[in-house]
């Protein structure tokens, strides 16, 4: 009875502590970075010293992430002695489905629900180890803060939130169950392999459904845009295909082939893949590659003023670049904020009335 009663105080002070994560974490954080006058939509900062502010919110939220993973670590591992076998439990919700009992099985419930109503399909309900339950509970628990807190802290996550987060924490209570195999530290359960996955699932549906709104103010104006040009855009040509088409190549217009040489290729890092020499013209098109990126560039090799053209790229971590920049030599705007976005952005001026826009994404 006091295991018992000992595993209802630890599930009861851990959803407790789930509840304030979830809901007290991106309050609390949206509401200093507001006094502070720091941007977390990616823009640019009020605060001269926004930099090392939000270096040590980031520290913070690594901090609170590394306590967790102890937490998560004394449980699954450190808090049991070694067996001297190898214990594997592979069928699925065994000890659940003896925990519960069900008059006429869970078909014959389910009639019961839609002829007698719900009250009195509960009736036939029996519970018989709760201690079984709480159990699948904790396990479910465990993991969501790890869903919740894999995009809250990462932008990789975040980038694709529906799949990545429980995605990993599949892999992650993989990893875990074989560990506790090797060494012995308790069962390799299935039901522990599902259950942190469903947890994992419900940190990550919290996220969206909680942090992102509560840091996000415009989600509701972003969300209703983003439904309008889905509803109109299913009937246009390319919508099917979408999600597996990208940007690859653009075009500028140069002057001087050796402005484009000395420029893109020895000061930026561009790789020349292809250079196409016209018999019946001066000029020369070159195509030009970072990445999966391509620049093609057309050549006239003859004095011309040119119209203002544009490059935009994207990067990660602002930052870097611009230390890199300074390091080779190559000016750089201060950091502005692009009016389309709203991300912060830099910008450089390149050859043949260039300009080059790096925005943080």
């Amino acid at each position: 009875m006091t295991a018992f009663a000992n595993s209802l105080t630890t599930n009861l002070i851990v959803t407790v502590l789930m509840l304030l994560m979830v809901f007290l974490l991106p309050w609390l954080d949206r509401r200093v970075c507001r006094k502070l006058g720091l941007n977390l939509q990616g823009g640019v900062s009020s605060n001269p010293r926004a930099e090392s502010l939000l270096r040590m919110r980031q520290t913070l939220l690594y901090a609170i992430f590394a306590v967790y993973l102890l937490a998560v670590a004394y449980i699954v591992f450190f808090s049991r002695s070694a067996t001297q076998d190898y214990q594997v439990h592979i069928a699925l919700f065994s000890d659940l489905k003896n925990a519960v009992r069900i008059d006429f099985g869970f078909l014959g419930w389910i009639k019961t629900v839609f002829t007698e109503g719900f009250p009195a399909a509960m009736s036939h309900v029996q519970v018989e180890k709760l201690e079984d339950i709480t159990q699948v509970y904790m396990n479910v628990m465990l993991f969501v803060p790890m869903g919740y807190l894999l995009p809250y802290l990462f932008g990789w996550f975040r980038a694709k939130v529906r799949y990545r987060p429980a995605l990993a924490c599949f892999i992650i209570a993989f990893l875990i169950e074989n560990l506790q195999l090797v060494f012995r530290r308790g069962f390799y359960d299935m039901d522990d392999l599902v259950s942190n996955t469903i947890g994992g699932i419900i940190g990550q549906f919290l996220y969206v459904s909680v942090a992102y709104v509560v840091t996000h103010p415009d989600w509701r104006k972003e969300r209703k845009a983003y439904r309008r040009w889905r509803r109109n855009a299913k009937t246009r040509t390319l919508y099917p295909f979408a999600r597996r088409m990208g940007l690859t190549r653009t075009t500028l217009l140069a002057a001087n082939e050796e402005a484009v040489w000395d420029f893109y290729i020895m000061k930026l890092g561009f790789r020349l893949v292809r250079q196409i020499v016209p018999l019946d013209s001066p000029g020369t098109d070159m195509l030009l590659q970072m990445g999966k990126m391509q620049v093609e560039v057309h050549c006239a090799n003859a004095a011309e003023t040119l119209s203002p053209q544009t490059l935009t790229l994207s990067v990660r971590k602002l930052l870097p670049v611009i230390r890199r920049m300074e390091e080779n030599g190559i000016p750089v705007s201060g950091i502005s904020q692009d009016v389309y976005t709203g991300l912060r952005c830099v910008r450089l001026q390149g050859p043949d009335n260039v300009t080059i826009l790096i925005v943080e994404n």
